[in-house]
């Protein structure tokens, strides 16, 4: 496995991880599936976004975009972190987190961030083991095929 910035060529494999966690309900509020198309504008360069291949296919990503429009706030990042069903347990998605780090590092942020389901314990987990510290929990953060959900904000300061 080897991580690398993300590339529009990696768009279809990014759509197919992305949707399969909106089937799962587990890690996002989304439920409409999102076509390739739609995934190349976390592509453009704007914010860092990486993936891990294997065998010559994306099995992990994690993208980054604007935490707020306000400037007093443009060095801090929201992140989101998927990987194939298939290929979970292997260490792709602790190999993903690691390149954005060092990626938002490098390009100058200084603070990533997330929410993550409060049932999600591998994602916490493996957040919690690359650094992240979980600051709060956002009760009834938002609704999801009817149930209010709760989340957990994590940070990593850079």
């Amino acid at each position: 496995m080897q991580a690398r910035p993300a590339t529009p060529a990696d768009a279809e494999a990014i759509s197919r991880i992305y949707n399969a966690g909106i089937d799962e309900r587990s890690a996002t509020f989304e439920t409409r599936h999102r076509p390739p198309e739609e995934m190349l504008s976390q592509l453009d360069g704007a914010y860092p976004a990486v993936v891990v291949v294997s065998d010559g296919a994306a099995i992990a990503f994690a993208s980054t975009s604007a935490y707020s429009p306000r400037d007093c706030y443009s060095g801090i990042a929201e992140f989101s972190v998927y990987t194939d069903p298939k290929e979970r347990g292997r260490g792709a998605g602790r190999l993903t987190m690691e390149a954005l780090i060092r990626e938002t590092e490098r390009r100058g942020f200084w603070k990533l961030l997330s929410r993550v389901f409060v049932e999600n314990t591998p994602s916490r987990k493996l957040l919690l083991s690359v650094g992240f510290r979980e600051v709060g929990v956002h009760e009834r953060h938002a609704r999801l095929d009817d149930v209010w959900r709760d989340v957990v904000l994590v940070e990593r300061l850079l």
